[in-house]
């Protein structure tokens, strides 16, 4: 896959929130009529589109009957051995980011805290967050298979 693409109401804020996650910009440019770049993180490419006119997205978290694109999925397993304690510290750098840059970057939305989930046969912590627009992103880690499964 090339890129995955975010169309956000303020791209300095869409930037400033995927840096603080580890993404570095890459390209900056127009898509002929607003604001577009290209960060790089996690293994992976985003393309992030400032929109002049914007409305609210819909909530793809919290709207059992949303159809449509749902979250992007960061696979976590060889960042981190804990994602509790990833997460919090995550939270504690957008907390002092948010003190030092207001109009920048808001402190850490969590949708949905660590918790376990079996998926096939392998157990993984799944986390989901809200980016600068409050769009969803997963932050999965295997934890390794099923007990009874290896």
């Amino acid at each position: 896959m090339h890129h995955v693409s975010i169309r956000t109401a303020n791209i300095h804020r869409a930037i400033a929130f995927y840096e603080q996650l580890g993404f570095e910009m890459r390209e900056r440019f127009t898509t002929g009529y607003t604001l577009a770049c290209w960060m790089e993180g996690w293994g992976g490419r985003i393309e992030l589109i400032q929109i002049p006119h914007p409305k609210p997205a819909p909530d793809a978290f919290g709207d059992e009957h949303y159809v449509g694109y749902y979250h992007l999925s960061f696979d976590l397993t060889s960042v981190t051995e804990d994602l509790p304690t990833w997460l919090k510290e995550l939270g504690d750098r957008f907390t002092t980011a948010s003190q030092e840059q207001p109009d920048q970057i808001q402190p850490l939305k969590v949708l949905l805290e660590p918790e376990q989930q079996m998926i096939g046969d392998r157990v993984y912590e799944v986390a989901f967050i809200a980016d600068a627009d409050g769009l969803p992103l997963e932050m999965i880690r295997a934890m390794g298979p099923a007990r009874g499964n290896g």
